[in-house]
């Protein structure tokens, strides 16, 4: 806390009132003197106008210092009420501040309440999706439709459209739910959509060594049924391609099987079954669409040699026919240098016309012989 300032005037006037009392301590002390040693009237009464001119300089004092406490006083008030309205004035201050910034706070907390109700809403409504595929994929055939549809989907995406057929009977009677349709060899490619995904899950929740190795158990003979089947099916000699592809709709499960139960992938290669997972199977399609584009140009190859034998007939002729304007452009110029000579003698001829002089008096002027190459021309 600061200190307040101390007055000159209020100092002087306290060194006053203690010289005061020091001279009326003195003053009584030689009043008792002089009585003790029986001073006369006249001393006494000296005294005691210095006395009273002592009490008129303190009633004078006092004075002074009563109007210089009061001018104190009021230099305080002032100095104190100048030192409210500033600490009013930033109390006020810093109040607006803090309920601007109080203001601003609230409105970016509604405003991120906003979006947390929004993001809860859509984790409810993503709750409820992923609690209707959970109970989709509880159920066998609901499964395998969905394995089927997402076949489909990465099949229509990526093969022409009359390279494949879906649900295609086979002559043995039965139906695989993709055939791609492609030249000998290989054949057509059957794809069979399959998802063991209860044996997968049991696989995973497993909590002690010995339901793991059950589950595992489980989940080796869900996928060996599997592949058994699809050989069985749907590999058929003189009609499908001698392998098949086994399509897992989930590449957690595909990722368990390599890397967990290589032996059995392995197994299915040798049994003819190439197992895909969505990622795998398509760029499978994609590479089995270079090979039809290349089948589909060796199949046109003749058709393209032929029209290149056209192409280049046409060539010649346009060849012989640029030949023969050549030539004709030739003897047009030839003809052009004859009219241009022939010119130039026609010319000159009619310059020696006009040299002739004719006589006066009417002889006939004897011709001069013509030079040799006018006779020449003379001639024809």
């Amino acid at each position: 806390m600061a200190a307040w300032p101390l007055d000159p005037t209020l100092i002087l006037t306290g060194v006053a009132l203690l010289a005061l009392v020091a001279l009326l301590v003195a003053v009584g002390f030689g009043i008792a003197l002089m009585r003790r040693s029986g001073a006369d009237a006249g001393r006494m009464a000296e005294l005691t106008g210095r006395f009273d001119q002592m009490a008129r300089a303190q009633s004078e004092a006092q004075a002074r210092l009563a109007e210089g406490l009061q001018t104190q006083e009021r230099a305080l008030a002032a100095t104190v009420e100048q030192r409210l309205a500033q600490l009013g004035d930033r109390v006020g201050l810093r109040l607006q501040e803090s309920s601007t910034q109080a203001q601003q706070s609230l409105t970016e907390l509604k405003e991120r309440l906003a979006v947390i109700d929004a993001a809860q809403k859509n984790i409810t409504e993503l709750s409820t999706q992923v609690v209707g595929l959970q109970d989709i994929l509880s159920n066998k055939q609901a499964r395998g439709a969905f394995g089927e549809v997402q076949l489909e989907a990465l099949v229509r995406d990526a093969m022409p459209a009359a390279s494949f057929e879906f649900q295609a009977t086979l002559s043995n009677g039965k139906r695989v739910d993709c055939l791609l349709k492609l030249p000998q060899p290989p054949g057509p490619i059957a794809i069979d959509s399959k998802f063991p995904l209860e044996a997968y899950r049991a696989l995973k929740e497993a909590k002690d060594e010995a339901a793991l190795k059950l589950a595992q158990r489980d989940f080796q003979t869900a996928v060996r049924n599997h592949v058994l089947d699809i050989a069985g099916k749907y590999i058929l000699a003189g009609e499908t391609a001698d392998w098949a592809v086994m399509f897992l709709p989930s590449e957690a499960v595909y990722a368990e099987l390599h890397g967990g139960f290589t032996a059995l992938v392995e197994e299915a290669l040798r049994r003819r079954v190439s197992i895909a997972s969505p990622s795998t199977l398509m760029a499978l399609l994609t590479t089995i669409r270079a090979v039809l584009r290349d089948v589909r140009m060796r199949e046109q190859a003749h058709v393209i040699q032929r029209i290149v034998g056209l192409l280049l007939e046409d060539v010649r002729r346009l060849s012989e026919r640029v030949s023969n304007l050549q030539k004709h452009h030739e003897q047009v110029g030839k003809d052009l240098k004859d009219i241009a000579t022939s010119s130039e003698q026609i010319q000159k001829r009619g310059e020696r016309i006009q040299e002739v002089e004719i006589e006066e008096s009417g002889a006939t002027p004897t011709p001069a012989p013509l030079p040799a190459a006018d006779l020449l021309i003379a001639k024809r």
